[in-house]
């Protein structure tokens, strides 16, 4: 049982505040795609995200070729590709690069030995799940509430909200 004292970011899976922005900021672009760019302040005032904090998720976003940035009087940001062809993941690892580390590394570039060898296999398993629902849901996704369903599966168990 966990203990309730150590609080919740200690948890082994986190996901960072620069990558819960970057996913909202992507998800408004993917919702007023059709409206043309749009400004960082209209983002940043959309899902209440600190401004100065965004500008630099977008220049993260940009330079990884998630978002294009446009100058000029009707500037602003817009996705460079469909919703449908960027995923969570992609957002993720442009602000924060890989998905899954341990102690700052990649899984498959630690080493374990003894009894500790099949932890390995147990890290990489977990990068793989993260894998599976990352990179199948899109920003489209998002925005028409149209989960994949082994995402929509995965969140109908009671347990899958409980804080363990």
């Amino acid at each position: 049982m966990r203990n309730p004292q150590i609080p919740m970011d200690n948890a082994v899976m986190r996901i960072s505040a620069r990558a819960d922005y970057a996913v909202r900021a992507a998800a408004e672009l993917a919702a007023s795609d059709q409206d043309g760019p749009v400004r960082a302040e209209a983002l940043a005032t959309a899902q209440s995200i600190p401004y100065r904090f965004l500008e630099g998720i977008l220049s993260d976003l940009r330079r990884d070729g998630i978002v294009v940035s446009q100058r000029g009087a009707g500037g602003g940001y817009r996705l460079a590709r469909p919703a449908t062809q960027v995923t969570i993941a992609d957002v993720i690892r442009a602000v924060d690069g890989p998905l899954v580390f341990v102690r700052g590394t990649r899984p498959s570039d630690l080493e374990y030995q003894g009894a500790a060898a099949p932890l390995l296999r147990v890290w990489v398993a977990l990068r793989a799940n993260v894998r599976m629902v990352l990179e199948e849901v899109t920003l489209a996704d998002l925005v028409t509430d149209g989960l994949p369903e082994q995402v929509r599966l995965l969140v109908q168990s009671e347990e899958a909200w409980e804080n363990a």
